[in-house]
């Protein structure tokens, strides 16, 4: 047990260490630890995740990592997994502070930010186009896709109710197009099917 938990998170503490630009930027990096390399979550659960830590407070990245580790290894999973997430952060922060005054002001600091800058602004294109090709599988998420972008992009309406409004539109689609219903019913299934692994695992 504490075996997997140190490998959580140190894990998440790598994929901290590495990552500039949030939490959209970190999705292709989470995708080939947690995904490819570890098959601790599946695609469609990360951008789950995702779209949970936009309506949930806190930090899209921290949020993430504490729903992977949570269900991973449970409650001791997400505390480990969210401290090993923000440990670098914590580490680096206190560092600057401590030993670098005028941190902005150091020509070579600002010459490896617009690096940086540049290097994240291809993780965020990245993200966009995964997340595009992974939810964009209906007419009516094209819709919605176009209506989040014109609502934010030309009238700037705040981020939070397009999430509210996309939440609506999508329980109002589903309600009528009967999907909620084989939602429940596929649930159903997965929990007598679980019930019935343990109990044979038990046994």
């Amino acid at each position: 047990m504490l075996k997997s938990l140190l490998e959580l998170y140190f894990v998440f503490f790598r994929i901290g260490a590495v990552t500039f630009g949030g939490g959209y930027a970190m999705l292709p990096i989470l995708e080939r630890e947690l995904v490819t390399k570890r098959g601790w979550t599946t695609n469609d659960d990360l951008l789950d995740y995702y779209a949970i830590s936009q309506v949930t407070p806190g930090v899209i990245a921290v949020n993430v990592s504490t729903f992977v580790g949570y269900k991973h290894k449970k409650i001791p999973g997400a505390i480990f997994a969210t401290a090993g997430i923000v440990s670098p952060s914590i580490i680096i922060i206190t560092l600057i502070a401590l030993f670098i005054s005028n941190f902005e002001d150091i020509i070579w600091v600002q010459k490896a930010l617009r690096g940086i800058n540049v290097g994240v602004s291809a993780l965020l294109t990245y993200s966009v186009l995964t997340f595009a090709k992974k939810t964009i599988k209906k007419w009516w998420n094209m819709i919605f896709y176009l209506a989040a972008f014109i609502a934010v992009f030309f009238f700037k309406i705040p981020s939070f109710l397009v999430v509210i409004a996309s939440i609506l539109g999508g329980l109002a689609i589903g309600f009528f197009s009967g999907n909620l219903k084989k939602i429940n019913k596929d649930e159903e299934h997965r929990n007598v099917t679980n019930n019935a692994t343990q109990t044979e695992e038990k046994n």
